[in-house]
């Protein structure tokens, strides 16, 4: 395994740190940035969320020589989807992370480098390489080894990939990534070949967190080979997790406090409505707060996009309200559990078949020597559609679930001593995971997505991604991209963005449906 951590002593200190992180203050953490008074009621940008997006989007701002901004965020700490927390009982806590946690793709030599992973290297972010494609194997009836059939599940997932290459070029319609494997003759037949087609594409290796007839074939070839083939433009094969104590987020908390200051800074406030014209934005929070600016950056996620929990005025045009709701938002949770005892497998992963795809597959120890030895703690993944279900489940009925899955793996497994589902689907501030790119997702939709409206209302965010959606390093990218857009618009009055008014079908349905 490869290893890049913190010294030790820095481990202690910042373990001491993230084990009160979940109840940090506003004021807490405005004490690591430079003190400079509250931050005005109206500015030149507002940028709505302090997420990957939110903060990179900031720095390129300051780099643009444009200070005049300030972030809303609203919780006590930035890092939006990146949240980390304490979890068991009293004296076994470790911090997990309940979303990000990995770097998908580094660098190759000195090819391509992710710049997630350039973040994580600046600030000393404690990761191990995460053994992905090493797993103990399981089904309904207990252990049973169909490594055969996951060998054979990456290479069909390679040969869809390549296959979508050539497609791409002959500029071929899109499909599904369940009608493509139809077509290619490569469709799983059994339990256990459906569980391994899940972990190449609903899982942790690809990362689109949805079914395959919910992902864009197209799409999720690009998206690979954009993040793990060097030969393709990608950064590298590796996945690094964080494994540390201060969070994945630290990584962006770090960066805003390297050029913030406090004056820029509204944290803990919950954007309502937002209000925008050709003369400038108003934004009201949920606890009363007033701003106003000549521009706004929105970095919501799609999912709450997609639902009604910030209102805009006017309702935002057809064009961006279509693109919105075009792309998918994936749910992806994780479940964790603490036991006294370790009594699994003794590789990093478990896979389990059952006969219902997607029912409580992919097994992950974090009592592994690379990770959090002795603490206690494995977790089980859900997507997609189990996603919404198992958020509905109180703890009793969720922990039996659970642990009817993990008898039928282990018989003789005990009660867990501490369990944990984070809800990203039902929070209001999140509505679900990070997007994926559907097969009815078209290049239209992304530009439209991507284009600000009226000159004074932008939007980035791991979705408007061409490349890299649903990674951080798309949310990255993306801030990056627009706050340079937006310091043009600024600076030299460079302010629309082109749109497609009407996103119409490569040939024209047939007349006989027109009648």
């Amino acid at each position: 395994m490869s290893l890049f951590r913190v010294p030790i002593g820095t481990v202690l200190l910042s373990f001491l740190a993230g084990a009160v992180a979940q109840g940090i203050t506003s004021a807490q953490s405005l004490a690591n940035f430079t003190q400079a008074g509250a931050p005005p009621n109206n500015t030149k940008v507002l940028i709505l969320g302090g997420g990957m997006a939110g903060i990179i989007a900031a720095r390129t701002l300051h780099e643009q020589g444009i200070d005049d901004f300030v972030v809303v965020d609203a919780k006590t700490e930035f890092g939006g989807r990146m949240i980390q927390k304490p979890f068991g009982v009293t004296g076994r806590q470790v911090v997990v992370e309940m979303g990000a946690n990995w770097i998908q793709g580094t660098q190759d030599g000195d090819g391509n480098a992710n710049p997630v992973w350039e973040l994580a290297q600046k600030h000393n972010l404690s990761v191990v390489e995460n053994d992905l494609l090493l797993a103990a194997f399981f089904d309904y009836n207990g252990p049973n080894n169909y490594s055969q059939s996951f060998a054979a599940s990456m290479v069909a997932f390679t040969n869809a990939t390549v296959a979508a290459g050539q497609r791409l070029r002959d500029n071929k319609v899109d499909m599904d990534l369940r009608s493509a494997y139809s077509y290619l003759g490569i469709t799983p037949r059994t339990p256990q070949e459906e569980a391994c087609q899940y972990y190449q594409v609903d899982f942790e290796c690809k990362f689109y967190a949805q079914s395959p007839s919910q992902t864009s074939w197209l799409a999720s070839a690009w998206k690979n080979n954009f993040t793990y083939v060097p030969e393709a433009g990608g950064y590298s094969d590796v996945s690094m997790m964080s494994i540390d104590p201060r969070g994945f987020a630290y990584i962006v908390q770090a960066e805003a406090v390297d050029f913030m200051k406090t004056n820029q800074i509204l944290f803990n406030q919950t954007v309502s409505s937002i209000s925008y014209d050709r003369n400038g934005v108003t934004v009201l929070t949920q606890g009363g707060y007033n701003l106003t600016a000549d521009h706004a950056l929105v970095t919501f996620s799609v999912g709450v996009l997609q639902n009604t929990d910030v209102v805009f005025q006017p309702p935002l045009p057809d064009w961006k309200r279509e693109a919105i709701n075009s792309i998918e938002m994936a749910g992806y949770n994780k479940i964790f559990l603490q036991f006294n005892d370790t009594f699994w497998f003794d590789t990093e992963m478990g896979l389990y078949a059952d006969v219902e795809r997607g029912r409580f597959p992919v097994w992950q120890s974090l009592d592994h020597p690379n990770f959090f030895p002795g603490s206690g703690i494995i977790f089980v993944t859900v997507t997609g559609d189990f996603s919404p279900y198992v958020e509905l489940m109180n703890t009793t009925q969720l922990q039996d679930e659970v642990m009817e899955v993990l008898r039928k793996m282990y018989p003789d497994a005990p009660d867990p001593i501490d369990i944990h589902i984070p809800t990203w689907g039902a929070n209001s501030l999140y509505r679900g995971a990070y997007s994926n790119w559907g097969a009815s997702f078209v290049p239209g939709h992304l530009d439209n997505l991507r284009a600000n409206v009226q000159d004074h209302l932008w939007f980035a965010g791991e979705a408007t991604s061409l490349k890299y959606f649903g990674y951080l390093q798309g949310a990255y990218l993306e801030g990056q991209r627009v706050a340079k857009e937006i310091a043009d618009c600024i600076n030299h009055g460079n302010c629309s963005v082109p749109v497609d008014n009407t996103v119409t079908n490569a040939q024209p349905y047939p007349d006989s449906l027109q009648q």
